[in-house]
């Protein structure tokens, strides 16, 4: 499973309810119905990737997660996870206030833009970075907006939503290895991870 997976499944309680949204085929939902005996559903737009997850005898549904949030009741489930998506969203915002509306406390995870290698393709070609971990050309990418954790960070100030706990990590895109940044995450980090919601 991705590091970044293996870090968000760390911080999830055993036996709690979760909803996985852009679950994919489902492989975070499997660890954590295995490893923590939690109740899972997901949420996945791509047909293909979400019949595989139901393949494994997973609760997936195939849909839009914006339409597909709007049906469950307040405070259903315990996490909700956005895992490496938030770039790929039309109104962030609006989301993650769905996401802490039906659960409890949720879990966001994404792309570090202003990783050093991406500053440095920017400074030195003048252009817009590619990477392992946005591996698109401006013009054909699924990502609509860039993402620096400290930015995040302020996003959650202005939003009003509290940061329960953070993890800066380094890590190549889907790689099961890597570690944790502490020192200058905004520039070390290739990816942050976010959890959010109230204390305990």
């Amino acid at each position: 499973m991705r590091f970044d997976l293996q870090v968000i499944a760390s911080w999830i309680e055993p036996g709690s309810k979760v909803l996985d949204l852009g679950c994919r085929t489902g492989s975070l939902l499997t660890h954590l119905t295995e490893q923590k005996g939690i109740r899972g559903t997901g949420i996945e737009i791509d047909e293909d990737a979400a019949g595989q997850a139901i393949a494994k005898g997973l609760t997936v549904i195939h849909g839009d997660v914006y339409e597909e949030i709007e049906d469950y009741p307040d405070n259903l489930f315990d996490y909700v996870i956005l895992s490496q998506t938030l770039q790929q969203v039309a109104d962030p915002a609006m989301l993650i206030r769905e996401m802490l509306r039906v659960g409890r406390r949720c879990v966001v995870s994404f792309p570090n833009f202003t990783h050093y290698k991406n500053r440095l393709q920017v400074f030195f070609l003048g252009r817009a970075p590619i990477s392992r971990e946005l591996p698109y050309d401006w013009h054909d990418s699924p990502n609509i907006h860039v993402v620096p954790i400290k930015d995040f960070r302020r996003f959650c100030r202005e939003l009003n939503v509290p940061i329960v706990k953070e993890a800066a990590i380094s890590t190549d895109h889907h790689d099961t290895k890597g570690r944790i940044i502490t020192f200058m995450p905004n520039l070390r980090a290739t990816f942050g991870i976010f959890l959010l919601g109230q204390p305990e």
